[in-house]
């Protein structure tokens, strides 16, 4: 009995007060216990949050997929008529569901998103080539403007930005006014000045492609713009309704609003970016970002046009396709440092 006493005392828990330290460790060993179980309650309901969050979106998703997709079916062999009013539904349910998809990224898994990503590429390539089949029009005509055209469009349109010592090459070949209506665009031309004002771009898909050291001023509100072979250029654009797509962009500087921007195969590239969902990069090294600063006297009345929130602008929110490791960051994509962003477009 007493050497039990005697190792009591020697543990601190001789008498009165060891009886009230004891009590203490068993209080304190059950409130870990029970804020254990409840962080394990949190952590369940959480988890179950997201996959009913993933189930509802997956599930809508489709349905709204497989409803386009019986659209496009059905305008097989319909009148002219019919077929402009269907195609005119899918591509409002197509947006629909792109802004569905772009306010469903917080909580969908790379996977998912990439899977909505295809699906939905796939619904716009088939509304293409429905339109393309059912309303057939003149496909893009090219034409070779003189030199004496070029320089004359060039100085009504906007002085060039340069130096009076180094003169612009003017032979080129530019999209004309046989593209069809949707469509518009410059393809092929080398050290130009080249703008398009809003009446010949508003809520049309805009197409720049094999353009070397050219400088683009693209004032207005396009519904989608395209950006493919683009080498030492530097291109501004008013805010895009819906999508940006850049591929084999190098040594460039982009600079624009939209819904969203994907970017493949691009390299030594700054972006300076205005985007309410997410920016995707995919086979990219060397991008950089940096927020949308170009202004225009009629900026605010395109941001109204296009629908795009002014308020909101994730462009520091990239995901890269190439680089899936959790907490460390993509090495292919940076953020612009302040004092080396771009301020004076017009230098």
């Amino acid at each position: 009995m007493a050497s039990v006493i005697e190792g009591n005392e020697e543990n601190g828990f001789s008498g009165e007060s060891g009886a009230v330290r004891i009590q203490e460790r068993l209080q304190k060993r059950n409130q870990a216990r029970i804020e254990d179980a409840e962080r394990r309650k949190e952590a369940k309901e959480s988890h179950s949050v997201a996959e009913e969050k993933s189930e509802y979106f997956s599930s809508t998703f489709n349905r709204e997929r497989a409803c386009i997709e019986e659209l496009l079916s059905s305008c097989s062999g319909a009148e002219r008529a019919v077929v402009t009013e269907k195609l005119e539904e899918v591509t409002t349910k197509t947006l629909q569901l792109q802004k569905f998809l772009n306010d469903s990224m917080q909580f969908l898994t790379q996977y998912e998103l990439r899977q909505a990503q295809a699906a939905l590429q796939k619904l716009q390539t088939s509304l293409s080539e429905t339109k393309e089949e059912a309303l057939p029009r003149k496909k893009f005509a090219f034409r070779t403007r003189t030199k004496a055209a070029d320089k004359a469009s060039a100085q009504d349109a906007h002085p060039p930005p340069r130096d009076e010592g180094t003169p612009l090459e003017t032979n080129r070949t530019q999209v004309d006014g046989a593209a069809p209506a949707e469509q518009c665009g410059f393809s092929n031309m080398t050290s130009e000045f080249i703008t398009k004002t809003a009446e010949e771009i508003q809520k049309r898909d805009v197409l720049l492609t094999h353009l070397t050291n050219c400088k683009v001023r693209l004032f207005g509100s396009p519904s989608t713009l395209h950006l493919k072979h683009i080498d030492g250029c530097e291109i501004l654009c008013g805010p895009v309704s819906s999508s940006v797509f850049v591929d084999n962009c190098r040594n460039s500087v982009l600079a624009f609003p939209c819904q969203q921007l994907r970017t493949h195969n691009t390299t030594d590239t700054q972006v300076y970016l205005h985007v309410t969902s997410r920016a995707i990069i995919e086979d990219c090294r060397a991008v950089s970002f940096a927020p949308f600063t170009w202004s225009y006297p009629t900026l605010e009345e395109d941001f109204t046009v296009s629908g795009l929130d002014r308020a909101r602008n994730n462009w520091t929110e990239v995901d890269d396709f190439n680089w899936l490791a959790a907490g460390i960051p993509s090495p292919n994509w940076t953020v612009i440092p302040e004092a080396d962003r771009k301020a004076n477009w017009d230098s």
